[in-house]
């Protein structure tokens, strides 16, 4: 469904940033931990500013209190369109919303239940019935 969104916005012209949890919030550390060797700030912008951010598989990254802070960082940057642009959001996760407070604790937890509609989605997984 993610792919679907995000082709579809790419055709009319609008920039999508598609990344894993473990993935995105590993690139964010490993920026933050290099910013003062001048690295250029290009990806951590995109992250905060793209028009369509789809962070898949939330709940599979190994968790610190440094991921959970930057995890913080850019939803409620761009929850509150902190960054003077419209901006949307989609997680992907396996995880009921019990879980994401209980893994993310309040801060995180609370805006995912108050700033997103939550759709389940259930049935076979396509990627078993393809072999």
């Amino acid at each position: 469904m993610s792919n679907c969104i995000a082709s579809k916005l790419l055709e009319n012209g609008k920039n999508v940033v598609y990344q894993t949890a473990p993935v995105l919030l590993e690139s964010v550390i490993d920026y933050k931990m290099n910013k003062q060797k001048n690295v250029d700030n290009s990806f951590y912008k995109s992250i905060l500013e793209t028009d369509l951010l789809i962070i898949d598989d939330l709940g599979s990254e190994l968790l610190n209190n440094m991921k959970l802070s930057e995890l913080f960082t850019i939803i409620n940057t761009r929850i509150l369109n902190l960054n003077n642009k419209i901006t949307k959001t989609i997680i992907s996760t396996n995880l009921n919303i019990n879980e994401i407070f209980k893994l993310y604790q309040d801060r995180i937890g609370s805006r995912i239940a108050g700033y997103y509609d939550i759709y389940c989605f259930f049935g076979d997984d396509l990627r078993l019935k393809r072999k």
